[in-house]
């Protein structure tokens, strides 16, 4: 009967320990009788993880049977963030500090992460004051060259202090998150370029390929840091190492995607980060990049592990209203009423350009771009015509502001349409908006200043007249 008392015992106690999956003790002197939160990063975010009550000696925990995932977490009263910390492999340990400096008191029992991360800060910290009397000579504007130059050098010799201590840690300790971290927030070192071999060319194909050496684009520990660390290693692959071109950013997002989806927080996260810095691109053309995104990842159900359905349907309607009037794609008719009550057709004009200016009579940035377009229409040396619409209902705003604009152009009222609303086949959400098409109605710019409409001309027959020589 003992035998069997000792067996159930010994089971209960494995299973109690087995199921406890996270236990964070903490002691914090100066702290009593108060409600503290367990907060962690995501991304750009923040967000409370548990709930802890401090008793009148400053002792506290959180603890729970669900995994806590790797990453930085911090401590949280009164709605105030205390200090950082990790957690790494090791789910169970002790922190240690006071009130009166949270960060210089911190002291960890039974994780070595947390250890190093300590010790990382408060070292950190001393290169800090050291560095601070350099800095102050570096920025004053009175400091002679000698000085700056002297200063600069010895910000240097701290720098490769701290690299060192980095170095240090990484070789010791590969694994852990402090090391991952260090790596992940390294800039890539482009070595010597080889004799003969052009330096901007060796050092853009080498930082291509070896951005990524550092950085685990499936370890979802580097989602969960007090910087967005991920994102903007993800943004700036894309803004600075990829041709801007839609073919070839939609062939790096797909090889990168293969790396994130080691696990959903990363894929759903990399997938997100990409779709979002397509949505409204600043280089003409790469709205093509998003109405890709969304058929293949979305409108596929590839992310439907966490996308619902109004985020699937918000999605869907932007692809398909950008869908439309991608650069390439022939331009949907419109057919609308002028100010003389007539309908106009937008295939109806003959030239071997036609701009498309979407304006409301109101809109302030509107009455300066309109003198600017209304100047290249009138200096142009290439056969343009502009077909102007109005976003307004109003036909007397409309031709209110066409007599003081001298807009000597076609120009038709939006809403008083025979072929639908334009919003249903243009991106035009907001005035001005400018689209320049071919003869053959095909888009062949979007979203372009006025002002710029000229010299895209110029380059545009340039090309083509180069293509045609080499057919």
């Amino acid at each position: 009967m003992k035998n069997i008392f000792l067996i159930i015992t010994i089971i209960c106690s494995f299973n109690a320990v087995f199921a406890q999956k996270y236990k964070l003790d903490f002691k914090v002197k100066g702290l009593a009788d108060t409600t503290v939160y367990l907060g962690n990063y995501f991304g750009e975010s923040t967000y409370l993880k548990d709930t802890a009550r401090v008793n009148s000696k400053g002792e506290f925990t959180f603890d729970g049977n669900r995994d806590l995932e790797s990453g930085m977490y911090f401590l949280v009263l009164n709605k105030t963030r205390l200090f950082d910390f990790l957690v790494d492999k090791n789910k169970q340990f002790k922190i240690s500090t006071s009130t009166d400096d949270y960060v210089t008191n911190l002291s960890v029992e039974g994780d070595i992460s947390n250890q190093l991360f300590i010790d990382d800060m408060k070292f950190n910290a001393e290169r800090n004051k050291e560095a601070s009397p350099f800095v102050k000579i570096v920025q004053d504007s009175l400091s002679s060259e000698q000085e700056t130059q002297l200063a600069r050098a010895e910000l240097d010799k701290i720098n490769d202090k701290v690299v060192a201590h980095q170095d240090k840690i990484i070789e010791e300790h590969p694994d852990l998150l402090i090391s991952k971290i260090f790596l992940a927030n390294r800039r890539t070192d482009i070595p010597e370029t080889p004799e003969g071999e052009d330096p901007t060319e060796f050092g853009y194909k080498y930082l291509k390929k070896n951005y990524w050496n550092n950085f685990d684009l499936g370890d979802p520990a580097m989602l969960r840091l007090g910087r967005p660390v991920y994102k903007e290693k993800v943004e700036n692959f894309f803004n600075r190492l990829i041709i801007p071109q839609p073919d070839s950013i939609l062939k790096q997002v797909e090889l990168l995607a293969k790396e994130a989806k080691a696990t959903q927080d990363t894929y759903k996260y990399f997938i997100w980060t990409v779709t979002l810095l397509y949505q409204n691109p600043t280089i003409m053309g790469l709205d093509k990049v998003f109405v890709e995104l969304i058929d293949k990842y979305f409108e596929s159900g590839e992310m439907d592990f966490w996308a619902n359905a109004q985020l699937k349907k918000n999605l869907k309607e932007r692809a398909d209203q950008l869908r439309l009037s991608l650069i390439g794609n022939k331009a949907a008719n419109m057919v609308m009423m002028d100010k003389n009550k007539q309908m106009k057709s937008l295939y109806a004009i003959p030239n071997k350009y036609t701009v498309i200016y979407f304006f409301d009579p109101d809109c302030g940035h509107c009455k300066k771009e309109t003198p600017v377009l209304a100047d290249f229409y009138n200096t142009t040396k290439y056969d343009v015509e502009i077909f102007a619409v109005s976003a307004d209902t109003s036909m007397v705003k409309m031709e209110n502001y066409i007599n003081k604009m001298g807009m000597k152009w076609i120009t038709v009222n939006g809403p008083r349409t025979a072929t639908g609303s334009y919003h249903n086949s243009y991106d035009a959400n907001t005035t001005p908006t400018i689209y320049v098409l071919d003869d053959k109605k095909k888009i062949i710019a979007k979203k372009i200043p006025a002002a710029r409409l000229e010299d895209f001309l110029t380059q545009y027959e340039k090309f083509h007249v180069e293509s045609e020589n080499e057919q």
